[in-house]
């Protein structure tokens, strides 16, 4: 298991820390430090009230709770978010109401997951032709079958 260091600011002093709700969980609930309203069609960005400093190779991951986009329609606008392992500051996650109706969120609220993962930094090579593949250059719905 890997240590992370994690920071409760101001206005998330009192709410509980992100944790694994299972033996099997990918990743952890993060919560609402503040009221919001989000209107149908809106936006919103919603604190957390914590800051994390990742190992370098790895990176934080903001993704929807399944229960919000089924019930409410409402889910992470920018799905996966990402939390780089250099940014310090607090963690804010971008939601979106696609339903019918506003959406209250109460301070301590499920909002998103955060899954910490692994990253792959690449160096680019660049050539004049690249490798022949049978898919080739053939794009969008070219490699399903119906």
């Amino acid at each position: 298991m890997i240590s992370v260091e994690i920071r409760r600011l101001p206005n998330g002093e009192d709410l509980p820390l992100p944790a694994y709700e299972s033996g099997g969980a990918a990743g952890m609930d993060l919560r609402a430090a503040a009221d919001l309203t989000i209107e149908p069609q809106g936006r919103g960005l919603v604190p957390t009230g914590l800051a994390i400093s990742l190992p370098q190779g790895f990176e934080g991951q903001i993704r929807p709770r399944s229960g919000l986009a089924v019930k409410h329609g409402v889910t992470v606008l920018n799905a996966p978010g990402t939390v780089d392992c250099d940014y310090r500051g607090e963690i804010k996650v971008a939601l979106i109401n696609h339903g019918e109706h506003p959406f209250v969120i109460t301070r301590g609220d499920r909002i998103a997951q955060l899954v910490v993962a692994p990253v792959t930094q690449i160096a680019w090579r660049e050539v004049t032709l690249l490798d022949a593949t049978m898919r080739g250059e053939s794009g969008f719905g070219s490699s399903g079958k119906r």
